[in-house]
């Protein structure tokens, strides 16, 4: 890992050419405006301009490219990625970034194109595109790949002797399935000589995250891109090369939807989402942890959501039926002993007694019920402060149900599909009235009640949100950016306006934890599914795209507590944000020996784990789902990044047998010597980092669905 100090963007010329070298810790990216067109140049994992032996540059050659341009831009159905004029070129830099902004106009269409990029010392890179409408009229955009063109080309007798096959070259990895309660997933895949796309939301249900990782099986080199963006997103990649030919490979990230994407009126300056885009010389773990590095510094990185706190989460919703005084005090005083911090209602407050699991038609509503809270939802407020936790309240703000007044009364603030068919509950933001009247809902709750924390739902369909509506064009456009922008820009607002209230993400789980929604929320439910051995395999995979401080688990509840030990269950927690759940009824007798442990491991998250995490390290030992489910074991650690202090998970899962696994911790120093402990015989001992390093750690766990939990410290 660099320090992450060197970032520099040069324009330099070269006869009629305009090359520029983005250099950002070890990664070079260069393009190169040629005859009208900017082109993708070539990448460098090692820090070397492309130019650095000057009269031998090793830019990309545009000729083994079919489309080898930076990005695509399709204006009412004409491509205008060539023919474009260079207007300018600038650079602002920061003291933790430098941005560049290159601004072309096309001689096709009567638009101007800003490219923004934004390098802040990490391997990875932030870009986005500006069109500025230069006319009197209204221009469709049906074509929008934010960074596209060649990655790279291997020439075979120069690279490597082996006769080795083109599909064995390169690997791709993503989360497989874009179902509820499987996200996370992740798995490396060969990458066949043909165009492969991956797709998110848009051809495939919302619970995929938009991140993707090329490996070179050859050289080492790992891409990675992630999408800031809640709507359809596209990565493609085409490898065009056979057997004892030089391979090329190329790539598009492009947003997708119905089309027009967006209909940009005379005048207006259209902004893109983002993508995160970088190239790291090493391993899966050095990728995700300079991914990470680039988020916390440059994605979530307003003041406002600090996630240092980390405050452990206590939820008690609909599965518990009654959610009245009563039962929240009871749980308030549970919570407590748990080392619980915050408690929060969830779904379900507004509805009447017996109704709770009913919560989606009383949508809209946002007022407790008289009967359950008959003093107002205050009460339980007060008695939350009385004890010393914070209160957090749950919203589905973005939906209306049937018993809300305004379902009927506002009708169109419901979008409508493809079909002309009304939504059953999806609230379309690009109806000002609808979205500032969500706003100042949140506004008013957050306000009037108190709150601490507010837990944002999100509960639709990934259709819902492609819906097409004239909005005064004289033609139908796909809403879905003008929709999500208008949400974040709630959010932004709304955050801005209560910094010190914590903003808690779900979206039915992981339906929306993109890095575009999470911009302005603390941490994020990454997924409603909590049962083992499928929960842990989540919280592996779903800490490979967001930082592990921004990631919610939770221990009992949701199912958690039907599979696995005790020690699993709540250590699937520990790396993460933690969230609890309540492990005895009301007026029941807590077991003694539980309340022990959750209060031991709660005791070590807040003194241990949870002030090393937000700058932590974090190594995936066994990052592949399929190759866990078959050993047996799934493995996680974080670690300081001086290599003082770390923990480490190790589960074992359905398959295991009597097996034990050598754990060789990552994140230690060959030269320090380290105290190991050891949770479940709650024992200590010292052993040099070399030892570590070189012959690890066993660990026998004879059964499945059991848990270990390793504590280092450097002495």
């Amino acid at each position: 890992m660099s320090n992450h100090n060197f970032f520099n963007i040069s324009l330099s010329k070269n006869e009629n050419e305009q090359i520029i070298s983005y250099r950002s810790g070890t990664l070079v990216y260069e393009e190169t405006f040629h005859n009208g067109a900017l082109l993708s140049s070539g990448y460098n994992s090692a820090g070397y301009p492309l130019n650095v032996l000057m009269s031998f540059p090793t830019r990309l050659n545009k000729n083994n490219f079919c489309e080898p341009y930076a990005f695509n831009i399709e204006i009412d159905g004409q491509s205008v990625d060539f023919d474009l004029e260079f207007i300018n070129f600038e650079t602002i830099k920061n003291k933790d970034n430098i941005e560049s902004i290159l601004t072309l106009k096309s001689n096709i269409k009567p638009i101007n194109i800003k490219i923004h990029t934004i390098l802040d010392g990490t391997n990875v890179f932030s870009r986005y595109l500006e069109i500025e409408n230069a006319s009197d009229n209204n221009l469709n955009l049906s074509r929008l790949s934010l960074l596209s063109g060649g990655l790279e080309t291997l020439d075979r007798d120069k690279v490597y002797s082996s006769n080795i096959n083109t599909d064995e070259i390169y690997s791709i990895g993503y989360f497989e399935s874009d179902r509820w309660g499987e996200e996370g997933l992740f798995n490396w895949h060969k990458l066949d000589a043909v165009s492969t796309s991956i797709d998110t939301r848009f051809n495939r249900d919302r619970f995929r995250q938009p991140v993707i990782f090329l490996r070179s099986n050859v050289t080492g080199k790992i891409w990675v891109s992630e999408f800031s963006f809640s709507g359809g997103c596209r990565f493609t990649f085409d490898l065009n090369g056979q057997r004892n030919t030089d391979c090329h490979l190329s790539f598009k990230a492009e947003i997708l939807g119905n089309k027009p994407l967006y209909v940009i009126a005379p005048h207006e300056t259209f902004k893109s989402p983002e993508i995160q885009h970088g190239l790291i010389q090493g391993d899966l773990d050095l990728a995700i942890n300079e991914l990470h590095a680039h988020i916390r510094k440059s994605v979530l990185n307003a003041p406002e959501i600090n996630p240092v706190n980390l405050l452990i989460g206590c939820g008690m919703g609909a599965e518990h039926l009654d959610m009245g005084v009563e039962i929240c005090k009871d749980y308030i005083d549970q919570f407590k002993k748990m080392g619980g911090e915050v408690f929060i209602v969830d779904a379900g407050w507004v509805c009447p007694k017996g109704e709770q699991v009913e919560w989606g038609n009383y949508n809209g509503l946002n007022v407790p019920d008289k009967e359950l809270y008959p003093n107002g939802i205050t009460e339980i407020v007060d008695y939350c402060h009385e004890q010393g936790l914070k209160f957090g309240l749950w919203m589905d703000v973005e939906s209306l149900g049937k018993r809300c007044p305004e379902y009927k009364e506002k009708p169109d603030w419901r979008a409508r599909n493809t079909f002309n068919e009304q939504t059953e509950r999806f609230i379309d933001f690009t109806n000002e009235e609808a979205a500032l009247w969500c706003e100042t809902e949140l506004e008013r709750v957050i306000t009037e009640y108190k709150l601490d924390l507010l837990r944002v739902d999100y509960n639709t369909s990934y259709r819902d949100y492609f819906n097409m509506r004239d909005l005064g064009t004289g033609k139908k456009e796909c809403l879905t950016i003008k929709h999500f922008n208008r949400v974040y820009k709630m959010y932004e607002n709304l955050k801005k306006k209560f910094p010190e209230v914590i903003f808690e993400n779900c979206a039915g789980g992981g339906g929306r934890c993109d890095l575009g929604q999470m911009k302005y929320f603390n941490h994020t439910w990454v997924s409603d599914c909590q049962r083992a051995p499928k929960s842990i395999y989540i919280t592996n995979g779903m800490t490979m795209c967001l930082p592990p401080e921004r990631v919610d688990r939770l221990f009992a509840g949701m199912g958690c507590h039907e599979h696995g030990s005790l020690d699993l269950q709540l250590r699937n927690t520990m790396l993460t944000h933690m969230s609890l759940n309540v492990i005895a009824p009301m007026k029941t007798e807590i077991n003694p020996e539980l309340l022990e442990f959750v209060k031991h491991s709660t005791d070590i998250y807040k003194t241990f784990i949870r002030p090393i995490l937000p700058d932590s390290l974090i190594y995936h030992h066994t990052p592949e789902t399929d190759k866990a489910h078959k050993n047996g074991f799934v493995s996680l650690e974080i670690a300081t990044p001086d290599k003082t202090k770390g923990a480490i998970t190790v589960f074992s899962t359905e398959n295991n047998n009597g097996n034990s696994i050598t754990v060789k911790p990552k994140g230690v120093a060959l030269n320090k010597n380290y105290k190991i402990w050891l949770d479940n015989d709650r024992v200590s001992f010292n052993i040099p980092g070399f030892s570590l390093i070189n012959n690890g750690i066993l660990i026998n766990l004879n059964s499945p669905m059991i848990s270990e939990l390793i504590l280092f410290e450097e002495i």
